[in-house]
C-alpha cells in the first residue's frame, strides 16, 4: 500500500499550487482521505479530508474558503487545490487514509495509511 503525494513547490504569497496524492496497493473504497501539514518546530495538524466517494469533505477553518480537496476515481488520486497561499501555509503537507469510521477525528493516529511528504514553502 502507497500513498505517494507530489506537488508542492516554492511560491509566493496569494499564489495558488496543487498537491496530489496517488494511492496504489488497495482500493480505498470506504475509506477518508485527509491532508495534513507539519511546520518546523510544531505538531502535525490537519488541515482536510474527503470521503472516498468524493461526497463528503470537511476543511478546518484556516483554510476554509481557500483550500478545496477533490478527487478522480479513475486514477485513484486525491488532489488539494491551494488557492491565496499565505506564509503561514508553508509547511511539508502530508496525504493519509483513514477508515471511514474515523470520519469525525483530526487526530492523525485515527490514519493508518501515510504519503512521504510534499513541502511547500510561501513567500511574502
Amino acid at each position: 500500500v502507497q500513498l505517494q503525494a507530489s506537488g508542492g513547490g516554492l511560491v509566493q504569497a496569494g499564489d495558488s499550487r496543487r498537491l496530489s496524492c496517488a494511492a496504489s496497493g488497495r482500493t480505498f473504497t470506504s475509506y477518508i482521505m485527509g491532508w495534513f501539514r507539519q511546520a518546523p518546530g510544531k505538531e502535525r495538524e490537519f488541515v482536510g479530508r474527503i470521503s472516498w466517494s468524493g461526497r463528503r469533505t470537511y476543511y478546518v477553518d484556516s483554510v476554509k474558503g481557500r483550500f478545496t480537496i477533490a478527487k478522480d476515481s479513475a486514477k485513484n488520486t486525491v488532489y488539494m487545490e491551494m488557492n491565496n497561499l499565505k506564509p503561514e501555509d508553508t509547511a511539508v503537507y502530508f496525504c493519509a487514509a483513514a477508515p471511514m469510521y474515523n470520519w469525525n477525528t483530526e487526530d492523525p493516529a485515527k490514519y493508518d495509511y501515510w504519503g512521504q511528504g510534499t513541502q511547500v514553502t510561501v513567500s511574502s
